[in-house]
């Protein structure tokens, strides 16, 4: 992990929809909740300024986050966010407490490597179809990825990249793998373009081996 994360927030008990929204309008703040390690709920507010820009970087979508609420700091991780669906701005946001001690379950983006020189698309004129652009995984907030790479560059036209297939880093599981050989999902496929024939393929391909000669 590269980046450390600092959120402030304070503790609310004006709680309903009504004062969710004077929060949002009046005050430019945006209501939450922290729950999780066997501790009450903690219904709280966060600058909306300062979350959004937290949320510029990729990484704090699947980064452990040093929450500070009234002044006492708590590791976390952001578990869901809701957003206005016509307007920049943001609704309501979950946190949940992570120990050190202990594994989370938790979903971090997939980052695909070589897609446009991969051997399916350069060379057999086939197109990407991604299943898939999040992981669900397991392990202990030392070990949590920013995200996981998915190397393109050896699958072919019509190979399909499943979960097993992904090099995980140390110390990190599939959540989905992790209840047996029926959830290995598919993650990305090099297609045939539509409406291209068996030939049509064969013929890119060939066309993509005298480049390369």
């Amino acid at each position: 992990m590269s980046e450390d994360f600092i959120l402030n927030a304070e503790s609310r008990n004006d709680l309903g929809k009504g004062a969710s929204r004077r929060l949002r309008r009046l005050a430019g703040l945006v209501p939450g909740i922290v729950y999780g390690s066997n501790k009450k709920p903690v219904n709280i507010t966060v600058s909306h300024k300062e979350l959004t820009k937290h949320l510029e970087s990729e990484a704090f979508y699947s980064h452990i986050i040093s929450l500070v609420v009234d002044g006492k700091a708590e590791d976390v991780i952001l578990k869901d966010l809701q957003r206005h669906p016509a307007k920049a701005q943001l609704i309501h946001a979950d946190f949940m407490r992570v120990s050190k001690t202990k594994k989370l379950n938790t979903s971090v983006p997939l980052h695909f490597l070589n897609e446009d020189t991969s051997k399916g698309v350069k060379m057999q004129g086939g197109n990407i179809v991604h299943n898939m652009v999040q992981l669900e995984i397991s392990c202990l907030p030392a070990n949590l990825p920013e995200f996981i790479e998915v190397d393109l560059a050896d699958v072919e036209l019509g190979q399909v990249v499943h979960i097993s297939d992904i090099k995980l880093p140390k110390g990190v599981t599939s959540v989905a793998l992790s209840h047996g050989e029926d959830h290995d999902l598919p993650v990305v496929a090099i297609n045939k373009p539509k409406g291209a024939s068996a030939d049509d393929a064969e013929d890119a391909a060939e066309e993509g081996e005298a480049d390369s000669e």
